[in-house]
């Protein structure tokens, strides 16, 4: 049982889906006042069906079907608006450009675009939630830390979860003796069907076999560090344990996973490379004017398996300062042309020979300076597993990790990142890498990255 099943997934989407043509529908009755006639619909249906599977496409890259989206309510109107913004332009390109599609009165596509904006945020912020109310199973969980109230406050005050955790058991709080009671006690007063529990805490061996008998009576038992991931999509650090990365961590051959992977990453490193190629002299020439010293700077990385590898970056500081970064260098300041390249990624656009040669992938935890790594996996355990696949240009850290470390060393936010990385590394599939290659285009297109 997931915290959020695919069904949850599958359920936005046909409401999307039935409120894209509803809003059709609606538009064909206020432009006409009337009902619409059979082939005026399908005429409309026929060349607005083109459309929307477009923008259920930019809806998937937005996020709009991925619980980090769907648990914040208050950021939804803007995520809504700014992917109805770029729907408004394919929309208006593609009925404008394309004669054939044309409808009349062109009128008609900004009250859809209207119709639907509003329905769309209707449905997501007020539809959807009253659906999956009252479905929710009671729910206990047991453990300890921090963890243990940061995962009950979040499922219980967002919708989108089947659970719903009527309270807790703190094992620093509670003998053996009263375990057993106690849980009882939880399961027959509010009718309990999961536990959420921390399986490798070492004060829940003693009771397993009180945790054992919950299963005849229909309770099933969930390692809170599933659920943990599934909320937060990273790993929770303070509970992992070598058994945990001996059940989740396997570098074992995946065939059809790493043909494609390799395939991609070649045939899109081609095509960036040449990309490249056409505006690095743009660049270089910039980067020239703004600030003495190279364009192009080359930086030592810890790859897979710990190898050392050479990357390439259009510079983006008044000196070439990165052979040391345990310090930070006040003096040491950001170009104007450096902030625009970061700011679009372009400065990284070099690492895509690296690509194309083998020392990173387009998709894959991004790879850090050897002084760092030195201090990180002496501060923060497990921190060396990160190496165990190959390093990349864009990661899930990167889409999900706000305060990324980028001057000295940071051990509470690299292990924060780290749990992202691992995450990724335990989940990496096809599915993951594409879902991680359209949110960073949508991060490049609407130049939000660092």
């Amino acid at each position: 049982m997931a915290i959020q099943s695919k069904k949850e997934s599958i359920i936005l989407f046909l409401g999307d889906v039935f409120f894209l043509y509803f809003s059709l529908f609606m538009m064909l009755y206020l432009s006409y006042l009337r009902l619409p006639e059979m082939f005026l619909l399908i005429d409309h249906v026929s060349a607005f069906s083109i459309i929307i599977a477009l923008w259920i496409l930019v809806f998937f890259i937005a996020g709009l079907y991925e619980k980090h989206t769907v648990i914040f309510k208050d950021k939804l109107p803007n995520i809504i608006l700014n992917a109805q913004l770029i729907n408004t332009s394919l929309a208006v390109l593609f009925f404008y450009l394309i004669p054939y599609f044309g409808i009349t009165p062109k009128t008609n596509l900004f009250i859809y675009l209207i119709i639907s904006f509003s329905l769309m945020l209707a449905w997501r912020i007020y539809g959807y939630p009253k659906l999956g109310k009252g479905k929710k199973e009671n729910a206990i969980i047991i453990g300890q830390g921090d963890e243990l109230k940061e995962l009950l406050e979040e499922v219980n005050n967002n919708n989108v979860y089947s659970l719903y955790f009527v309270s807790y058991i703190d094992l620093d709080k509670t003998s053996i003796e009263q375990f057993e009671d106690k849980i009882n006690q939880y399961i027959k007063l509010n009718k309990i069907s999961t536990v959420v529990v921390d399986l490798d805490n070492e004060k829940v061996r003693p009771i397993t076999p009180t945790l054992s008998k919950l299963i005849y009576s229909n309770v099933v038992i969930i390692p809170k560090q599933k659920v943990y991931e599934d909320v937060f999509g990273r790993v929770p650090l303070p509970l992992l344990s070598d058994s945990w990365f001996i059940q989740n961590i396997s570098l074992s051959p995946k065939p059809a996973f790493d043909f494609f992977k390799r395939l991609m990453d070649i045939a899109i490193s081609i095509f960036l490379g040449i990309f490249t190629l056409i505006i690095s002299p743009i660049i270089i020439f910039l980067i020239k004017i703004g600030s003495p010293g190279p364009s192009i700077i080359v930086q030592e990385r810890v790859g897979q398996d710990n190898k050392i590898i050479k990357l390439s970056k259009f510079r983006t500081m008044d000196r070439d300062t990165s052979g040391n970064r345990l310090k930070e260098d006040s003096d040491n300041k950001v170009t104007k042309i450096g902030k625009f390249l970061r700011k679009s990624r372009l400065d990284e656009f070099p690492q895509i020979w690296n690509v194309l040669k083998g020392d990173l992938s387009l998709i894959g935890p991004r790879p850090e300076f050897p002084s760092l790594v030195d201090v990180y996996n002496k501060e923060i355990s497990y921190y060396n597993v990160r190496h165990l696949v190959k390093p990349g240009l864009a990661g899930w850290a990167q889409i999900y990790h706000d305060n990324h470390p980028h001057h000295g060393t940071d051990i509470n936010e690299t292990g924060v990142k780290l749990s992202y990385d691992l995450y990724y590394i335990k989940n990496r599939s096809i599915m993951l890498e594409l879902q991680i290659a359209l949110r960073t285009i949508k991060t490049l297109v609407s130049r939000t990255g660092v």
